[in-house]
């Protein structure tokens, strides 16, 4: 199974991710971007989403994760 990981704490709310992936990425009130129909979980950093994905849900993650300058989205095998 493939997951997508945000590490929310590292996005810098340029909006690239909701643009290429709307279905999956959106951005919140806060400026900052959002993985939709996620888990949320605090760690020391700040908020990590993760999301399990279908394999016909890679490529459109994959394209959010390459157009993002942050570099904090991850499309990978789950642990």
């Amino acid at each position: 199974m493939r997951i997508v990981l945000h590490e929310r704490w590292k996005c810098i709310g340029c909006g690239a991710c909701a643009a290429v992936a709307p279905d999956f990425w959106e951005m919140s009130d806060d400026g900052y971007a959002d993985l939709k129909d996620c888990e949320r979980e605090e760690v020391e950093e700040g908020v990590k989403e993760t999301r399990k994905l279908k394999k016909e849900e890679e490529d459109e993650n994959q394209n959010a994760a390459d157009s993002c300058p942050a570099e904090c989205i991850h499309v990978k095998d789950e642990d």
